[in-house]
């Protein structure tokens, strides 16, 4: 009994109020209707439980959903890890390489963003997740990404079982025009039939869980295959963008230097395993991390620090060349578009023609900045803030003439 009242604190409990959000609450259900409605396929009209087939079958369909459980609470629950309140680093002159956070009241270490919603800085942070209700960072990177693996695989078996289950139970009730096609259905036929009929509702329910595990397998696949692309170059979406922002000031003062990214180690597998332990636990401490040879600890703060410092690159300038409509997933700017929206609540920005934005910050396929207003007073609104997609803008040509180059460098349009 003490055990467990160690174990169950006030602080775990306080953390329950995360389920309390849209985002776990829309993924929770679309878990457990798929997952129930497979075992109920299963069990009652496709696999019955007395063949060794249909054992396994069922078998694995918990594996799946324990699994995929796990791994998901596991994210938001154990959370990314939180750069300490009042943290500087041990060697004080360090601290000239680093920002200062005024609400944590702290430097932030390499790596880490202060995130809005959570009110804290977080280690490694790469984006806040409303389907978790928190931060994807150090401590959880792995176990929400391996949610993302296991929800689509999870979906996928439960996807042929409810196609499955529907051919099978109707084959023998209704004409699908497939009279002249002789297709062995001894196999899967039960004899005798199953004591609950498959009726109109259970057909519909499988139907609606269908289209939710196919809805599944391709959403959260895309977003699988995101993640795996930025763990592979041990790089978060947000160093992503800071990388680019670096490339566009060194060509834009046409700087002679590179910017070499300090944690790319080189090598896939080593980058893999920053990440994806044996013992589950990420390497590190979240505040120090290893670095390529020839960059600094600090190249990537250094590298931030010069771009707080140059309001040109702070945020890119776009102009709009196609409208959007401000939708989340805007079907009308393409596959890729669509399936790649921001995993955010973050609103969208409604784009005309012709419009200016500025930029802060991006993924490949959208970009999150503000808009430039004509009359920032109108109707109380000082500016637009959001996300909208690459495609609908483009870069706008460096101005040389209304923006002076710092001494001894040149810009080029």
């Amino acid at each position: 009994m003490g055990t467990f009242c160690s174990v169950i604190k006030f602080e775990n409990l306080q953390e329950l109020k995360r389920l309390c959000h849209w985002g776990p609450i829309i993924a929770l259900s679309v878990i457990a209707i798929c997952s129930i409605m497979a075992m109920i396929d299963s069990v009652l009209w496709y696999w019955p439980l007395h063949t060794t087939g249909g054992s396994v079958n069922f078998i694995m369909l918990i594996n799946w959903t324990v699994m995929i459980l796990y791994n998901y609470f596991n994210a938001m629950f154990v959370g990314p890890g939180f750069v300490p309140l009042g943290w500087k680093p041990e060697n004080s002159q360090d601290s000239m390489y680093l920002q200062y956070c005024k609400v944590c009241q702290a430097f932030k270490a390499p790596r880490s963003h202060h995130c809005r919603k959570c009110n804290r800085c977080v280690m490694k942070m790469d984006h806040h997740c409303p389907w978790i209700n928190n931060c994807c960072g150090y401590q959880n990177h792995a176990s929400f990404t391996l949610f993302l693996l296991l929800a689509p695989l999870g979906c996928i078996h439960a996807a042929f079982i409810f196609v499955m289950t529907m051919y099978t139970q109707l084959y023998n009730r209704l004409s699908f025009g497939w009279n002249t096609i002789k297709i062995d259905m001894s196999a899967a036929r039960r004899d005798p039939l199953p004591v609950v009929p498959f009726g109109l509702a259970a057909f519909a329910a499988t139907l609606f869980a269908l289209g939710l595990a196919l809805g599944t397998t391709i959403a959260v696949g895309m977003l699988f295959f995101i993640q795996m692309k930025i763990i592979l170059r041990n790089k978060t979406s947000i160093e992503s963008w800071i990388e680019e922002k670096a490339k566009d000031r060194i060509q834009y003062y046409q700087l002679d230097e590179i910017f070499v990214f300090p944690y790319d180690l080189g090598s896939r597998w080593k980058n893999f395993k920053q990440v994806f332990t044996c013992s589950g636990v990420p390497e590190g401490d979240g505040l120090e991390w290893p670095i390529r040879e020839g960059c600094h600890q600090y190249s990537l703060t250094i590298e931030q620090l010069k771009q707080k410092a140059d309001k040109r690159v702070r945020s890119i300038r776009y102009k709009v060349i196609e409208n959007y409509s401000g939708a989340y997933c805007p079907l009308n700017r393409g596959i890729k578009t669509f399936f790649t929206s921001p995993c955010t609540e973050e609103p969208r920005i409604q784009l005309q023609k012709g419009e200016f934005i500025l930029a802060t910050r991006g993924l490949r396929y959208w970009l999150y900045g503000d808009k430039i207003l004509d009359d920032p007073f109108t109707e109380g609104v000082s500016r637009i803030r959001g996300w909208f997609p690459r495609n609908c803008v483009e870069k706008c040509p460096c101005d040389a003439e209304t923006e002076p180059a710092p001494e001894g460098e040149k810009k080029t349009r």
